[in-house]
């Protein structure tokens, strides 16, 4: 009886703190039609989604992260304005993990690997175990300088 009554009052505790914790965060329709938009790989659609969004709410790191994102992978990228809203988001949301790999891919298109290393460490330290944010930049960076010897 003692060996089943110890796992079930271990477990109690946690159990109760899981039914505390909200179990989903509401959806954002705007991060769902864009991500519907990328998955289409429709940059022009992705981006009017994202400036409307952005004038709506302009303290949205996320949004200024998938903004830079989706001009950056779009036709002729303007690498001021994917820089701007790379640095907006990190500015809003210093721990934003997704724009660190977004932002270090964008420095490699540039031809900028230190840049694009500082944000790989940067990574590093917010990703406690790896993180696919970090794995991804560490690879990219890793093909770049592959591809230049």
């Amino acid at each position: 009886m003692k060996a089943f009554l110890l796992p079930l009052m271990l477990a109690l505790p946690s159990l109760a703190l899981a039914a505390s914790d909200p179990v989903t965060a509401p959806a954002d329709p705007v991060l769902e039609k864009v991500t519907a938009a990328t998955k289409k790989q429709d940059w022009a659609s992705a981006q009017a989604m994202l400036r409307d969004a952005l004038a709506a709410n302009p303290q949205n790191a996320n949004y200024h992260n998938l903004y830079a994102y989706s001009v950056r992978k779009g036709a002729n990228p303007d690498m001021n304005l994917v820089f701007k809203h790379y640095n907006e988001a990190l500015r809003l949301d210093p721990k934003l993990k997704g724009a660190h790999e977004y932002i270090g891919e964008a420095y490699l298109q540039v031809g900028n690997v230190a840049k694009a290393k500082e944000h790989l460490a940067q990574l590093d330290k917010l990703c406690f175990f790896s993180c696919s944010e970090f794995s991804d930049l560490k690879k990219a960076i890793a093909d770049y300088e592959q591809q230049k010897r």
